[in-house]
């Protein structure tokens, strides 16, 4: 049983300052990018983000002008590192201090990855399925990850129009062999944008938990850290859960609750308004876990915002994300997704 309850944009508006429209992959003249850190902020937000992770290939000699990047742009500025290696791409988050990645083979990855969070940063596994050699070296991952608890997050979706590209495809398969497997690991997209304006990008939402006045760089890893993560081609997705007066919200674990679920699907078609357009076709919102697609309903937009209330049996259930489907660029693919919620199979 289910019921679909539109608002009107302006009146119940479901975007808020909580979420921040990011790009976590970043190149700029300090590798081989196109433009300067400044000159990226400003495009960055032209384009309607509100940050960025500075992520140079084998250097943070950029990382002296992210103050100055800030205040011109507007736009906040993560510290990062993407460790560009002949065995793969590995993406370093929230790291101020180099981190060598010249000594690591492709069986000791784990000891790269030990002193990155050892620095108090994240690591990510860069677009996994890309070609490799010799059309991008190393760009095709092949380090031998031997415990996946240690790796923070993957970029599911990479480059232009990524939901279409089959290596995306099975990068966001990889990732869901990996939830149903019993790991937490949070999904995002990374453009890998070295500077061209480009188009039919996916933009990753981070939720923000800190206040304006903390360190910029923790908010982006308790983000990641925390699964609370949302991906999408253009409108914004949310997913909630709510029983006996306790409410859960995306990357959080349920443990108390019956045989079935109240599952809140939110949808914001208004963010980044003019940098993105749908097909005038009908769109599908699912419910999607390791049991399969728990709830699926077609709709036409209507409204800038809508709101859908979805009752799932909860039986078996490891995670749920939502799913939103639709057409774009003449097109039928996904539009968006969501990390998911966990669920405590012991209280199951």
């Amino acid at each position: 049983m289910s019921a679909i309850i539109p608002f009107m944009y302006g009146r119940e508006k479901i975007m808020n300052d909580k979420w921040i429209a990011c790009e976590l992959h970043t190149h700029t003249i300090h590798s081989d990018g196109q433009l300067t850190l400044t000159e990226l902020a400003k495009k960055a937000k032209v384009f309607g983000l509100r940050c960025i992770a500075l992520t140079d290939h084998n250097t943070i000699s950029g990382h002296s002008e992210i103050q100055k990047a800030q205040e011109i742009s507007g736009i906040d500025i993560v510290h990062g590192l993407e460790w560009t290696t002949f065995y793969g791409h590995m993406v370093a988050m929230g790291i101020t201090e180099y981190v060598d990645w010249r000594d690591k083979g492709p069986g000791d990855i784990h000891k790269g990855i030990e002193e990155v969070h050892g620095k108090g940063g994240l690591v990510g596994i860069a677009h996994p399925y890309r070609f490799g050699s010799p059309m991008c070296t190393g760009c095709h991952w092949q380090f031998d990850i031997q415990d996946w608890e240690d790796v923070d997050y993957i970029e599911v979706w990479s480059e232009y129009f990524p939901p279409i590209d089959p290596v995306n495809k099975r990068a966001f398969k990889l990732w869901t062999d990996l939830l149903n497997a019993g790991y937490k690991i949070t999904a995002v997209s990374g453009r890998d944008w070295h500077g061209d304006d480009g188009g039919k990008v996916a933009v990753t939402y981070l939720y923000n938990s800190y206040s304006s006045h903390d360190f910029f760089d923790n908010r982006v890893v308790d983000a990641l850290s925390h699964h609370r993560a949302s991906v999408t081609m253009g409108p914004f997705l949310d997913i909630k859960a709510g029983m006996a007066g306790s409410s859960f919200m995306i990357g959080d674990t349920i443990s108390i609750y019956n045989d079935t679920l109240s599952i809140y699907i939110d949808m914001d078609f208004s963010v980044r308004q003019g940098k993105w357009a749908l097909d005038k076709r009908p769109i599908t919102i699912t419910l999607n876990s390791n049991m399969g697609v728990l709830y699926s309903y077609s709709f036409d937009k209507t409204e800038q915002c809508m709101k859908i209330e979805a009752h799932i049996a909860t039986k078996g259930v490891k995670w749920v994300r939502g799913e939103l489907y639709g057409s774009m660029y003449d097109m039928h693919t996904m539009l968006a997704f969501t990390n998911p919620l966990f669920f405590d199979l012991k209280s199951n």
